[in-house]
């Protein structure tokens, strides 16, 4: 059986698998179907300072290969994920990654700041959620804004800290590049594209937020595209998703460049898919005599 451990930062992750940020929540409704600890890693549903109660609804909304959803950061805030949480979170076996999230920068700061000293094991900055009113996606859309707010974050932040990455921008190798001069350990990519439905009958939108953020297959090919790149643009770990719901999928991601990987819409379609990815991608490695699933990794052949 091939080695799927990877390291991401200094921390070692099981195998390269992530339940990506707001497909999880944190952990408990999986925990009754599989051991989290099959799992590389959590991203927690996105935290803020003060609990949120996210947009109003309707906010998820079908579409052909995937789904948008404008849930808008519904969550406890971090005093609620630290003391209801996390306790349990981090003795199930599975590397914690706290995703945080702020409407200025200040706030983003804080959050690094309060979590230093507690078992969450690595941070990811979101700086890229098309859905809420203030900042998310708004510090990620220039080389700039990314710059500022991780050298703001880094500067309180004294755990691995990952970007994650806007896939709304024109450059995003460019953007990964900003956010690794500025200080940060890792980048991930990429978040949701940013959608809309109409309802032919009513001519309103059918998300209430008017846009959402599109996740699913549908998007597969434009997070491969731009893992490509940025891997080819900075130095540090990159974190690859975006529409990753079989082990094929997976393999793709890490040729591409991914160093690991997060699935996210898949759990709506099928809580067990994680399994069935990590049965297949080691049958694979297998297969193709492959003792780390880390050579994967930037193996892709361009002509």
């Amino acid at each position: 059986m091939a080695d799927l451990s990877v390291n991401i930062a200094g921390v070692t992750l099981q195998n390269p698998l992530i339940g990506a940020s707001g497909t999880v929540g944190f952990g408990r409704e999986y925990a009754a179907l599989y051991p989290l600890s099959t799992l590389g890693g959590i991203s927690c549903k996105g935290l803020t300072l003060k609990e949120s109660p996210g947009n109003p609804p309707p906010r998820i909304a079908e579409t052909p290969g995937g789904m948008l959803n404008s849930v808008g950061l519904q969550n406890p805030g971090v005093e609620a994920f630290l003391k209801e949480e996390l306790p349990w979170l981090s003795t199930q076996g599975t590397v914690v990654i706290a995703n945080i999230a702020g409407s200025c920068e200040a706030d983003y700061c804080a959050m690094a700041e309060r979590l230093n000293d507690t078992a969450v094991d690595m941070i990811e900055l979101n700086i890229s959620c098309p859905n809420v009113k203030e900042g998310g996606v708004q510090f990620g859309t220039s080389c700039e804004s990314v710059e500022a707010i991780t050298k703001a974050v880094r500067a309180h932040c004294r755990k691995p800290l990952i970007v994650k990455l806007s896939p709304n921008v024109s450059d995003i190798a460019e953007i990964a590049a900003a956010a690794e001069s500025a200080g940060a350990d890792a980048v991930s990519l990429i978040n949701t594209l940013t959608g809309m439905r109409i309802d032919i009958r009513t001519r309103r939108p059918i998300l209430h937020n008017n846009t959402g953020g599109l996740s699913g297959p549908a998007v597969f090919p434009v997070a491969v595209r731009m893992v490509w790149q940025v891997k080819n643009r900075v130095k540090i770990p990159v974190i690859g998703m975006g529409g990753i719901s079989t082990w094929q999928d997976a393999v793709e991601m890490m040729l591409a460049g991914a160093d690991a990987f997060q699935v996210g819409a898949a759990f709506f379609t099928d809580p067990y898919a994680p399994v069935k990815i990590l049965e297949g991608l080691n049958a694979y490695l297998d297969e193709n005599h492959i003792e780390h699933v880390r050579d994967l990794t930037g193996g892709v052949k361009p002509w």
